[in-house]
């Protein structure tokens, strides 16, 4: 197991009363990544990042990282409007992009090209980018004409919100050459070069779709495990992480996998308010102990609780992510 990890995310701001109108509001400050020690459960803040007020909305920007993906020494990472891609441990930026269709950007990975393939959620699209920022190929993963809705004049990173999403892709990933993207609000996963092609999931909505050794692994936001066989394109298990704590424990939005043999590090967010009541109405039923945005690693043969660390302390408000952090040698 992995001596230290990365855990990616943002940190919140004092939360505001929501107004008359039922406003929600995802008020991130700051994009974070913290480095958790293993051995002792400590962790603290390696790199911060302020999204620049050119490429967010000009009030209340949502600045925060969302899913990424590690590749040897490569990090890429999104934040609402941007992709950035670090080397680490040094952080060190390799690259970046930020386009005026971006919005609400939710994942981001490299194809077998290097190019860039990203969830760009806010437009219900998943995007292949070069690293220079040439847009080569658009999907429109709720099967629509994306400029009927939305119009190729606006600069998207400059609008709040598109919601509420026809989609809400979040996660892009490949199974052998195939390029795939979860569907949140479908609660499914399609193959973008053939949307027949598709995993049912269901239950409730879906992130994640992590491939490894035949499977690709999802996470829905009530705090369960799904696993899918990539060539049946069917679940072969459901592992639910609630009934391996007390039954009155609230273990927060589930988002985030790492698999390490028959471990699995999962990150949980404390339930932020929304106004899309329907994506947390599990919330709602009787729980007591709040455990608050922590990560959690679990023995999947053994079904049991290996760690839980709390995250809180060290700034982060929201996990999207979590990596093993690269070995750096003395």
């Amino acid at each position: 197991m992995s001596e230290r990890l990365y855990v990616v995310g943002g940190q919140q701001r004092e939360l505001r009363p929501m107004n008359a109108a039922g406003q929600e509001w995802y008020e991130y400050q700051k994009a974070l990544i913290i480095e958790v020690d293993v051995a002792t459960g400590s962790s603290r803040q390696v790199f911060e990042y302020v999204t620049p007020a050119e490429a967010g909305p000009a009030e209340d920007p949502a600045i925060l990282f969302k899913s990424g993906t590690l590749v040897g020494d490569r990090l890429y990472v999104t934040t609402q409007t941007e992709v950035l891609v670090f080397q680490v441990p040094t952080f060190e930026r390799l690259a970046y992009v930020s386009l005026p269709r971006f919005n609400d950007l939710h994942h981001v990975r490299p194809t077998p090209d290097g190019h860039l393939l990203i969830a760009n959620t806010g437009l219900d699209t998943v995007l292949e980018v070069s690293l220079a920022g040439d847009v080569l190929r658009e999907w429109n993963v709720a099967v629509e004409d994306t400029w009927s809705r939305f119009s190729p004049d606006v600069d998207y990173r400059r609008v709040k919100t598109t919601k509420p999403h026809q989609a809400h892709p979040n996660h892009v990933f490949y199974i052998g050459d195939e390029p795939w993207a979860t569907r949140f609000q479908q609660r499914d996963a399609i193959s973008l070069i053939d949307p027949s092609r598709r995993i049912d999931i269901g239950l409730q909505r879906i992130h994640d779709g992590v491939v490894h050794e035949g499977r690709v692994y999802f996470t829905t936001v009530d705090g369960k495990i799904v696993i899918a066989d990539t060539e049946r394109l069917e679940i072969v298990d459901v592992v639910d992480l609630t009934t391996l704590h007390p039954a009155d424990t609230r273990l927060g939005w589930c988002r985030g996998i790492l698999l390490e043999g028959d471990r699995i590090w999962v990150g949980f967010s404390r339930i932020r308010p929304t106004k899309f009541r329907e994506n947390v109405g599990w919330v709602l039923r009787g729980f007591k102990r709040d455990v608050g945005t922590h990560i959690g690693c679990y023995d999947l043969a053994s079904r049991s609780v290996v760690h839980q660390f709390g995250l809180e302390d060290s700034g982060l408000s929201a996990v999207f992510s979590v990596f093993a952090a690269p070995h750096v040698r003395p």
